[in-house]
């Protein structure tokens, strides 16, 4: 069992002339932590030295890296007895891909949280050329897919220009306003109608199942690893997404389908009897640049998560990055808030949370490392203090970083050519043409 009185040090601060570390207890993070602040003043070092104490401490926790730099650093702080325990998701290992199926085996009451979650993405992602049309259409497929055995997102555009394939994903559908659309408002459209929204839909999601390194990912009807058995079992889940290898709205497709995942895992402990929940390990969750995964759901996440174990430390660089809803979710339910030096915009916001210690001008003026934070001490929000995040943690000695790839790699990845096979006698199926 976890010993919540556990402290996780980031930073230190001035006590009669001598420096003294301090940190954040166990029960204190169930609040989240938020951390902002311009690019180079020392957040990523506060990210990464919570982490290793996470990883040293034989504790559960999930890190999504959008630059890559901060994962890639980890794996030099996995100890030997440890190496079993971590997956590394690397999606440009085009050799060796891990299978991920945003769609897989979600219960009837959780799909609207896997559809609203893509559909902010996609809308995020494709801004300017979204309709309503657009998204009453996708909804309605992602919907009858959800209830198909093994779909995938492969099967979104086969629903548009495969009948048979249509009819098989129909004639399955429960949910009777779904089976409406698609057996009398579907069928009925006229050419036209069809003409100008699927191939819109068909075009975009083309783009994600066009490219062999996604294709290859999503389009596995069984993942690799099952979220809720890491978050039970304490392993370490290390997200590499880094925009440079695998592309900037790759990354937030995956980041976003990922987030969503994680936290329908925390979700399904709420089958447990309310001893065992209690009972139930704590999961870490690191995001940095949140704002790429964050979205409607995003809201629902922060408020929930608490019950179910899963504590949150999101990063970020501006509060503008946020949509207004997401910010009032943050701001609303986070314990902890650390900022780093920002920009006027942000101080002007974050003025609310550290007045009156802190003004707009201290928070434009921080130095290198140098912090303002209300930190959650025994479930009460602290009055506003300043600190100095702690210095970089040594790396080991001893690096086991090529057993760690190569464990993760064996046991969760399969052969790029076994998954082609394995699509291509899929799609080879008898097409009836739509």
């Amino acid at each position: 069992m976890e010993n919540p009185e556990r402290v996780t040090y980031f930073a230190a601060t001035d006590s009669r002339g001598k420096r003294v570390p301090f940190g954040i207890k166990a029960k204190d993070r169930a609040r989240h932590m938020y951390v902002i602040g311009k690019t180079g003043m020392g957040k990523s070092t506060l990210l990464e030295n919570m982490a290793i104490q996470d990883i040293r401490n034989g504790e559960g926790m999930a890190f999504i890296d959008p630059h890559g730099s901060a994962v890639e650093k980890l794996l030099d702080f996995i100890p030997e007895n440890r190496i079993k325990d971590v997956v590394y998701f690397a999606p440009f290992d085009l050799e060796q891909p891990m299978a991920f199926n945003v769609m897989e085996d979600v219960g009837y009451d959780k799909r609207h949280l896997v559809v609203s979650g893509l559909m902010a993405t996609f809308k995020k992602i494709w801004e300017d050329a979204w309709s309503a049309r657009m998204e009453y259409i996708l909804t309605n497929t992602l919907l009858a897919l959800l209830e198909y055995p093994d779909a995938t997102l492969l099967g979104v555009n086969r629903m548009y220009t495969d009948k048979g394939y249509r009819k098989k994903v129909v004639d399955n559908v429960k949910d009777p306003v779904v089976k409406d659309f698609w057996t009398k408002e579907f069928a009925n459209y006229g050419d036209r109608y069809t003409q100008e929204a699927t191939p819109a839909i068909q075009n975009k999601i083309g783009q994600f199942t066009g490219n062999p390194l996604i294709r290859n990912i999503i389009g596995q009807s069984t993942s690799s690893f099952d979220i809720r058995t890491l978050m039970d079992e304490r392993k370490i889940l290390l997200i590499n997404l880094s925009k440079g290898l695998v592309g900037d709205t790759n990354m937030q497709l995956l980041g976003s389908m990922l987030t969503t995942r994680i936290f329908l895992a925390a979700m399904s402990r709420a089958n447990l009897p309310a001893h065992e929940l209690a009972k139930a390990p704590n999961f870490y969750f690191y995001v940095d640049e949140f704002q790429n995964f964050a979205n409607q759901t995003f809201s629902e996440i922060l408020s929930e998560a608490r019950k179910y174990h899963l504590n949150l430390l999101l990063a970020h660089q501006y509060v503008a990055q946020m949509e207004e809803e997401v910010q009032a979710a943050v701001f609303g339910n986070v314990g902890t808030t650390v900022s780093f030096r920002v920009g006027p915009l942000d101080a002007e916001l974050l003025e609310k949370v550290f007045t009156p210690e802190f003004l707009q001008e201290d928070l434009v003026n921080l130095g290198f490392a140098q912090v303002y934070l209300s930190l959650m001490i025994d479930g009460i929000g602290s009055r506003p203090f300043s600190g100095v995040t702690i210095p970089p943690i040594e790396a080991p000695q001893n690096s086991y970083r090529a057993e760690v790839i190569q464990h993760s790699r064996t046991v969760f990845g399969t052969s790029r050519q076994l998954i082609e096979d394995k699509v291509q006698t899929e799609y080879s199926e008898v097409h009836e043409q739509a």
